[in-house]
C-alpha cells in the first residue's frame, strides 16, 4: 500500500506541475481520497484493537508471566500498525493539499 500511495502521489504531483488534468481527473482524485480515508479508518480500528489486546495481556501478565508472551507479540504488531497508520494519515492530509491545488488551478 505504501508504494501504491507514493506512486499515486508522484503521478498527481506531476499532473499538477504540468497542469495536465481535467475536471474528470479531479473527480477521480476525490474518489481516491475517499478510498484512502476508508483505508485509514480501518487501520485506526485495527490499531486500537491491537492496543486494547496488548493492554489486556499486560494486565493478565501481572497475574501470570505466560501472558507476557502474547503481550510482546501484540506490542510489536502495534508498533508497526502505528507507523503505518501515521503514514496513511499524513498521506491523506497531503492529498487534501494537492486536491486544493487542483481546484485552484481549475478556477484560474
Amino acid at each position: 500500500m505504501r508504494k501504491y500511495i507514493e506512486n499515486y502521489r508522484n503521478q498527481i504531483e506531476l499532473m499538477i506541475e504540468n497542469n495536465q488534468f481535467k475536471e474528470e481527473d479531479i473527480i477521480l482524485f476525490r474518489e481516491k481520497i475517499q478510498d484512502f480515508q476508508h483505508e485509514r479508518l480501518i487501520h485506526l480500528l485495527v490499531t486500537l484493537s491491537f492496543a486494547f489486546f496488548a493492554i489486556v495481556f499486560l494486565v493478565l501478565g501481572m497475574l501470570s508471566y505466560l501472558f507476557l508472551i502474547p503481550f510482546f507479540s501484540f506490542l510489536i504488531f502495534l508498533i508497526f500498525y502505528i507507523i503505518h497508520y501515521f503514514f496513511l494519515e499524513n498521506s491523506c492530509q497531503y492529498f487534501y493539499k494537492l486536491y486544493d491545488k487542483m481546484k485552484q488551478k481549475v478556477k484560474k
